[in-house]
């Protein structure tokens, strides 16, 4: 961990890299935490996790929320008080539409999930947004959903940003956080008024991940990195189908013994099973329908070695001069008469490929809001996020799937919690729900272009009417330190994940 001390409106030197101040922003010294979440070895691995079996992991995680009575007292008085003079930064990329109505909101394509591991080992999301910045690789999100303030302030594990994620679909790609920015006093002291964190992602990867490829069994045997079968319940007549050309998969019945009569080839619709013996008995075995028949020709398989020690059936085992291990089956026939259990599965061969690419920056695919920071209050702004945690009183009305939306005034006096040293945040009517925590507040929104400028992100729920459903959210004022803490993040390369997912 590196925590830098910011001059007012001078340079900062962050990973050793030379970032340029805003001067004449900052009244007052920020100290910055700037946090290393993964290297590129390590950001394989944590795509890896996030992406493997189909996106399970994604698919897995819930919403980040509060206990329902964690936010307490919430106090409204005074004004705020900016650090400086306004100031802003131009979002990047355009999406020009045609005329559209008022509140006929075109949701931005910067808005997506962060998915993390918590501290308690389960896996959470919020809400975040891509952000204009040099590199244009940058997200910004509420501090406690980058850092886990319920023990030291600790970064969180394996964090990921997702913009447009959809029921585990993942249109723009999965973009690996490198770097998290954020104040001093929220990582140290756990001061919300300060409960925004800015995060370095590396480029994004697209394409197919974890993709399943059917392939014959003896290739499947062969192959060495993940793979899975899966088995179909078929007709009787695919199963005698698959008896004569069985190329990509293997059919069989279940329990032949226990709930199956043993008869003869010619009892009406009897069925013939697959029985392993010795070598020896497979050679003194007949040819032809009887039971004890041979069954087909002797099949030799490439294993593991793992696979050859555990072996203990009566084939051949085998080891070759260059290390290669095999076994050898010899199977005769043996003739059933279904029971009322007997049931015909097709086994199905696959192994796991990637077929992913670099999808290039964030800023790049999705654009990037602008920045904004010591503006007015009183002004109206519109939220985004992913709801989908209960209210107090156990309703829970979104489903998290897409983003929603609060439009409105923000509040012209400071919101006050002291359980979370909060004195100065900005309040908003918006009745969300957890997992909305870390969405951006946009202040100039263009719905024609999808882009603004962040002037906060969600970091409280509260219930203001006592009634037990959230019905305002609230955010840090982006004042001047906050806009230090920005500049020390935009002006920070990550760069690409490699080596590449095989």
């Amino acid at each position: 961990m590196k925590r830098i001390l910011l001059p007012a409106g001078g340079a900062v030197l962050a990973t050793g890299l030379l970032a340029a101040g805003l001067a004449g922003t900052a009244q007052a010294d920020a100290k910055i935490t700037d946090e290393v979440l993964a290297s590129q070895a390590k950001a394989a691995e944590i795509l890896d996790f996030w992406t493997k079996s189909n996106n399970a992991a994604l698919k897995q995680a819930s919403a980040y929320h509060w206990d329902s009575k964690d936010v307490t007292k919430v106090v409204s008085k005074g004004g705020y008080s900016p650090d400086g003079k306004p100031g802003s930064t131009a979002p990047i990329g355009e999406e020009k539409k045609s005329a559209v109505k008022t509140q006929n909101v075109n949701l931005p394509k910067t808005i997506g999930k962060v998915f993390f591991e918590g501290r308690d080992g389960n896996l959470y999301w919020c809400s975040g947004t891509s952000i204009q910045s040099n590199y244009r690789n940058l997200v910004a999100t509420a501090g406690h959903c980058v850092y886990d303030v319920s023990g030291n302030a600790e970064v969180v594990s394996r964090w990921v940003f997702v913009p447009g994620y959809y029921e585990g679909k993942t249109p723009y790609g999965v973009y690996v956080g490198k770097q998290a920015f954020t104040h001093y006093d929220f990582d140290v002291y756990e001061d919300f008024d300060r409960d925004y964190a800015f995060v370095t992602v590396y480029n994004g990867i697209g394409g197919t991940l974890n993709k399943p490829k059917q392939v014959t069994k003896a290739e499947f045997e062969a192959y060495k990195g993940d793979k899975d079968v899966k088995q179909t319940q078929v007709s009787f007549d695919e199963y005698k189908k698959g008896r004569l050309d069985p190329k990509t998969t293997e059919y069989y019945s279940v329990d032949p013994g226990s709930r199956a009569q043993k008869v003869g080839p010619d009892y009406p619709g009897a069925v013939v099973e697959k029985k392993e013996v010795s070598k020896r008995d497979w050679w003194r075995a007949p040819v032809g329908k009887a039971n004890g028949a041979k069954y087909g020709e002797p099949e030799t398989v490439s294993v593991t070695k793992r696979e050859y020690e555990a072996y203990r059936g009566p084939g051949e085992k085998a080891v070759d001069r260059a290390g290669n291990y095999t076994i050898t089956r010899y199977y005769v026939q043996q003739w059933y008469k279904p029971g009322t259990e007997f049931k015909f599965l097709r086994t199905d061969y696959y192994i796991i490929v990637h077929e992913v690419k670099d999808a290039g920056r964030l800023g790049d695919v999705v654009g990037g809001q602008g920045f904004a920071w010591n503006q007015p209050t009183g002004k109206y702004v519109r939220t985004f996020g992913y709801p989908y945690g209960k209210h107090p009183d156990g309703s829970k009305p979104y489903t998290g799937k897409t983003p929603k939306w609060c439009y409105g005034k923000t509040g012209a006096k400071t919101t006050q919690a002291a359980k979370y040293k909060v004195e100065e945040h900005v309040s908003l009517k918006c009745a969300v729900t957890g997992g909305y925590d870390g969405g951006p507040w946009l202040f100039k929104y263009s719905n024609a272009k999808r882009l603004g400028y962040v002037n906060g992100v969600t970091s409280l729920l509260y219930d203001a009417d006592g009634n037990d459903r959230w019905d305002h959210i609230s955010s840090p004022y982006f004042d001047g330190e906050t806009a230090a803490v920005y500049n020390a993040a935009k002006n920070v390369w990550s760069g690409q994940i490699t080596p590449m997912p095989k």
